[in-house]
């Protein structure tokens, strides 16, 4: 078994035996307030759920030291902002949600090694609907476009394709402590960069789970973006996610969450390079003013 593959399964299991502890000390802990456990378990589900209303940004950093096809070790810096516009703002009587992503990669060089490069730019605009009833189900669903702009700076960098395709999300939040969920995309080709790019269709699925544990800290698993390419001999690869958060308020300062999760390719077929373990550092930080502003 490759060593980086041990590796992360000995980090997961720690970080899972770090978990069980907490939630073993969370039993004997009566100095928090139900008020302020709510809170907190509002704030982690607000950091997790790509549903949310409330304005964020995601920076996020995944290390990955072992691939398929290559030994070279990547890298790749996510910068997400989340745009709430509400109504009578938003283009429809719904709460319509615009998240870009902006990357950084880093790619095989030609003259051996790596070198960093802008990657593709993806955006889904999510109007929110307002049934079922949130308050009786705790269901919430979301629709709308997502599209994938070809911006790399290097063809190794970015897919070459103008790209454009439906999203679908929804989120369950019945259960006390739980948040629970997906987003899901499939962004279809439609014009390219070069007359050599292969047509791109693609089923991408972001699973979304975050569970509080005890005080400030929850279970988070929502870095794993599934793909299924419906092209013949297009790449499909199922990787899954699990780590821990923690959510910092502080008098004077917006309200963040770090993230540390380690990430682990379950399954992948016609995929000549990719990430066979990760590891995936990250900060949320939220603009709660500005949607004040806003209404």
């Amino acid at each position: 078994m490759n060593r980086h593959c041990v590796w992360l399964r000995t980090t997961i299991l720690v970080i899972l035996g770090s978990v069980i502890a907490l939630a073993r000390i969370g039993h004997a802990q009566t100095s928090q307030t139900s008020v302020e456990l709510q809170k907190e378990e509002q704030l982690e589900r607000e950091f997790t759920d790509p549903l949310t209303t409330l304005p964020q940004v995601l920076v996020r950093d995944s290390y990955t030291p072992a691939n398929f096809g290559t030994n070279l070790q990547t890298n790749q810096l996510i910068v997400r902002p989340l745009i709430p516009r509400i109504p009578p703002r938003s283009l429809l009587p719904f709460a319509q949600l615009i998240r870009p992503t902006f990357g950084l990669v880093t790619v095989p060089s030609s003259r051996g090694g790596t070198r960093t490069e802008f990657g593709d730019l993806p955006v889904f605009d999510i109007a929110v609907l307002p049934w079922p009833d949130r308050q009786k189900t705790g269901l919430l669903i979301g629709m709308g476009p997502t599209f994938v702009f070809p911006t790399a700076t290097s063809k190794s960098a970015g897919q070459g394709a103008w790209q454009a395709g439906p999203a679908l999300g929804a989120i369950y939040t019945a259960i006390p402590g739980l948040l629970i969920g997906f987003v899901a995309q499939n962004p279809v080709s439609f014009a390219y960069t070069n007359p050599h790019r292969p047509p791109q269709n693609t089923f991408q699925f972001q699973p979304v789970i975050a569970l509080h544990i005890w005080d400030k800290w929850y279970l988070r698993s929502a870095e794993a973006n599934w793909s299924i390419g419906w092209h013949h001999h297009s790449a499909t690869a199922l990787p899954l996610s699990l780590g821990i958060g923690r959510t910092l308020v502080r008098q004077g300062l917006p309200p963040m969450s770090f993230f540390v999760t380690g990430q682990w390719m379950m399954y992948r077929q016609f995929a000549q390079i990719a990430p066979q373990t990760t590891v995936n550092f990250g900060m949320v930080m939220a603009f709660p003013q500005l949607l004040d502003l806003w209404h």
